[in-house]
């Protein structure tokens, strides 16, 4: 069996012709009005008499519906089965979401792409759209290692065994797209394209992706630095401020003759407290991007940072007046030393990944249509 999955937000009658020709090929059809408004009824109403159709009635992006049909699709359809992801606008034609599928039924363990090749020119294709598509390709290749033609293809078939790890992907918008191809390419898994016709129609004046907000959620997926990563940059701008401001404060300390105990002590303590503070608000703010009042973090934090000033203070004078080594010196093994210990509790403790409010979704204001379920 054969299904095509069409997200579909403000479309014309070019869906209705696109449905149409997917059913009298022998595909299921499943559409999915992402919000788009009482003006689009008639356009959806003509649809349904090919397939089912799922409405919403707020917005949720591309991302979101798909993966709402695809668990429709899977509460509907008993496998085996093989889903085709394909663009309401036009721009894919059946023939090759056929193709698609019969390279899927020979690779279920593999995304198969409609990739849109370069024709030699035949086909104008807009500036926006091949410049997009040569970036996003080679900035893709150099993350992952893996190369794919084509990544921004809505163009996608897949095999019911896949359909499961797909609906566990983030993202909701566009981006879900770029991060289905991160995922097999990090998890070495078959990504296979197959060339498909270029169809570009009034210059894809019609694609509702916007070239900045949409670019900057795509890049940011590809881009992404792990969090360990983040937290030891973090780390380091903390160090240096309490590096910086320790050597100054026992510097100053120095001058006044006053004991060195005193002098590390002191000098340790309002340096940590300074840098605390600041490597607090970056790892909130941007390492773990925590959801948690700040407030409750804080107080956590804070319970952890003078439960490591305490053992640093301890560690650094044991260094300095036991066994004898340099002030600096003792400073950097101190913090290298306790650089583990914070990331594991700000990692799985403070700032741990907490499930977010389960927001149920709109639901389906209507299931209509072919394939309509009681």
């Amino acid at each position: 069996m054969r299904i095509a999955l069409i997200p579909a937000f403000e479309p014309d009658l070019k869906l209705v012709n696109t449905v149409r020709e997917l059913r009298k090929t022998g595909f299921e059809v499943v559409i999915v009005n992402d919000g788009s408004g009482s003006r689009y009824h008639e356009v959806f109403e003509e649809a349904a008499a090919y397939g089912a159709v799922l409405s919403y009635r707020k917005n949720r992006g591309k991302g979101a519906v798909l993966k709402d049909g695809l668990r429709y699709i899977r509460q509907r359809y008993q496998p085996p089965y093989i889903v085709v992801t394909v663009d309401a606008d036009g721009q894919h034609k059946t023939a090759d979401a056929v193709r698609c599928c019969q390279e899927a039924e020979k690779q279920p363990e593999a995304l198969i792409l409609g990739s849109r090749r370069d024709d030699g020119g035949q086909v104008r294709v807009p500036l926006r759209s091949r410049f997009g598509n040569a970036l996003t390709r080679k900035i893709f290749q150099i993350r992952t290692g893996v190369s794919v033609y084509d990544t921004q293809t809505g163009l996608r078939a897949f095999s019911d065994r896949l359909v499961p790890p797909l609906l566990n992907i983030p993202g909701d918008r566009y981006e879900y797209e770029m991060n289905m191809l991160l995922v097999f390419a990090d998890q070495k898994k078959p990504i296979v394209e197959i060339p498909v016709s270029k169809i570009y129609i009034d210059g894809n004046e019609t694609s509702h992706f916007d070239p900045v907000r949409d670019s900057i959620r795509i890049y940011r997926c590809i881009l992404k630095v792990p969090d360990v990563v983040k937290f030891g940059l973090s780390s380091l701008i903390g160090f240096l401020t309490d590096y910086g401001a320790y050597a100054a404060l026992v510097t100053m300390a120095g001058w006044t003759g006053a004991p060195a105990v005193f002098a590390v002590t002191v000098s340790n303590i309002l340096a940590r407290i300074l840098s605390a503070t600041i490597n607090f608000t970056i790892n909130r703010k941007y390492v773990f991007r925590s959801r948690e009042k700040t407030a409750v973090s804080a107080f956590q934090y804070a319970i952890l940072a003078a439960a490591i000033l305490a053992g640093n203070t301890v560690l650094l004078n044991i260094l300095v007046e036991g066994a004898g080594i340099s002030r600096y010196l003792a400073k950097l093994v101190t913090e290298l030393t306790f650089f583990t210990l914070s990331w594991i509790v700000q990692k799985w403790i403070i700032f741990r990944d907490k499930p977010a409010c389960s927001v149920k979704p709109e639901g389906y204001l209507t299931v209509c249509g072919k394939g309509e379920v009681e």
